[in-house]
């Protein structure tokens, strides 16, 4: 919330916290699972458009499950919907020629890939590079994960997946061209600040984005342009 703060300013916004993920009581991941969730969203979605009481949806979550579909159920009522993948791609090729993902494992990668291919930038997207903490979940139930590393980040220890990600950056920017960095996965947003940071502090000041300050940036202009898409 504290990075998405200042785009809310003087909006009056709700929370919904959405469906029930019918998989079990872990962050999705693979296809089935991102699949489940899109039919999940649906509903709720719909439920806002008929309320009357929105002029804009955004969807949280970097795979951005049920967006299209979002989109086409939001678009006779005339209300945008925007999404994290949608809105950061489209608004790092606005900051340069081409952009990179990093996100946290191979599975959401190949996922994430179909959202590049999906949105058309497959030819502005440089890279999408991997970090190497998956959620905890079946199969992972021990070593890093992206809420220990946040929370170590947070109080200002040492925290591995953020050396990752500024390696992995670096790596974007200098084999792979990227002129901004982007992130895949909603639990790699927490990265942003210190991305940018340590970024900074080697040489390298260029654009960082987050999906979730991205999208409702994104929504926010297009309410203001009176557009739905």
């Amino acid at each position: 919330y504290d990075m998405v703060k200042p785009v809310l300013e003087g909006i009056e916004w709700d929370l919904h916290p959405g469906p029930q993920a019918p998989y079990g009581d872990w962050a999705v991941e693979n296809r089935e699972e991102f699949a489940l969730v899109a039919a999940g969203r649906l509903p709720i979605v719909k439920e806002a458009c008929r309320s009357g009481q929105y002029n804009a949806i955004v969807l949280l979550g970097g795979g951005e499950p049920g967006f299209p579909e979002s989109r086409e159920i939001a678009r006779p009522f005339g209300i945008p919907v925007t999404s994290c993948a949608f809105s950061q791609m489209h608004i790092a090729t606005m900051l340069g020629n081409k952009f990179s993902v990093i996100d946290l494992a191979e599975s959401h990668n190949m996922y994430y890939y179909n959202l590049v291919i999906q949105h058309r930038f497959d030819h502005r997207c440089a890279s999408i590079r991997n970090v190497h903490i998956p959620f905890m979940r079946p199969g992972h139930e021990a070593g890093l994960s992206p809420q220990g590393e946040r929370q170590k980040a947070m109080q200002g220890e040492r925290s591995e997946m953020v050396e990752r990600a500024v390696e992995e950056a670096v790596c974007a920017i200098e084999e792979d061209g990227a002129e901004v960095i982007t992130f895949g996965c909603s639990a790699t947003f927490w990265l942003k600040p210190f991305l940018e940071k340590r970024l900074a502090e080697i040489g390298w000041v260029i654009p960082v984005l987050a999906g979730y300050t991205s999208a409702n940036a994104l929504a926010k202009s297009m309410v203001d342009l009176g557009v739905s898409g």
